[in-house]
């Protein structure tokens, strides 16, 4: 009986990761990109503990497997891809096209590809025996921290006056970007330590020393900023 109970905990904690990016979602389509931001934070807490829990209960099982990716999807898919939509949305509104456009009604949804990429990630990643250790392409929740940082740093008072045609035309360039970078073959290092030491641990201690810098200097936007500096990290960390 106590083992069969046993067996449910990774996949309950999984469950609450797709309950958090669930009402993330919501939260963004409203515009309430802060508390948003914060249900996927507490959605990448129940990601980690999952896998954490399954091993250090030696429960882990296929079903386990599939759904932790179906989760993903939403908490770092659908939930950041909605707050890029409504972001792209309150936008185009400040735009002089009338609403009826062809620009105003497609562009938007723009954003929604943001989620495709990541479910065709997250595939990938569940066939690829190469990611134990470290990732091949921008991981999904990376991809959820940038989005949900750079929501609430545009969403606010920070940009105003920025000329909206010029911020809509960067955020779509963006979103291009980290759609090719989810699926890139680019190498990416993971924060699994194996050990204590410097050598074998060189990138992640300067990568989390510099992370702190920017957390401490650019509050809520520095998320977005240390998902700049772990990209920038892994391309200098695989051509040394």
């Amino acid at each position: 009986m106590k083992k069969n109970l046993t067996r449910h905990i990774p996949n309950a904690i999984t469950c609450c990761n797709l309950l958090s990016g669930c009402v993330a979602t919501v939260l963004a389509l409203q515009g309430d990109y802060l508390h948003a931001f914060l249900f996927i934070i507490i959605g990448a807490v129940f990601d980690f503990f999952d896998g954490m829990t399954a091993r250090l209960l030696r429960v882990s099982s296929p079903i386990g497997k599939e759904l932790d990716s179906l989760a993903d999807v939403v908490t770092f898919g659908v939930a950041p891809s909605a707050m890029v939509f409504t972001l792209l949305k309150s936008l185009c509104t400040q735009l002089p096209l009338p609403a009826s456009s062809p620009f105003m009604l497609v562009v938007p949804y723009m954003a929604f590809l943001l989620a495709a990429f990541s479910a065709l990630r997250l595939a990938r990643f569940n066939l690829d025996e190469r990611q134990t250790y470290s990732f091949i392409g921008l991981p999904t929740p990376a991809n959820a921290l940038f989005w949900g940082s750079l929501a609430c740093k545009m969403g606010g008072q920070e940009v105003s006056g920025v000329n909206p045609a010029l911020l809509t035309a960067t955020i779509i360039v963006v979103v291009l970007l980290f759609c090719w970078l989810l699926v890139s073959p680019l190498p990416m290092f993971s924060l699994k330590f194996r050990s204590s030491k410097w050598k074998e641990n060189r990138t992640r201690y300067i990568f989390l020393l510099g992370s702190c810098v920017l957390i401490n200097f650019l509050g809520i936007g520095g998320f977005a900023a240390i998902i700049g500096w772990y990209i920038v990290l892994s391309v200098i960390d695989h051509h040394l």
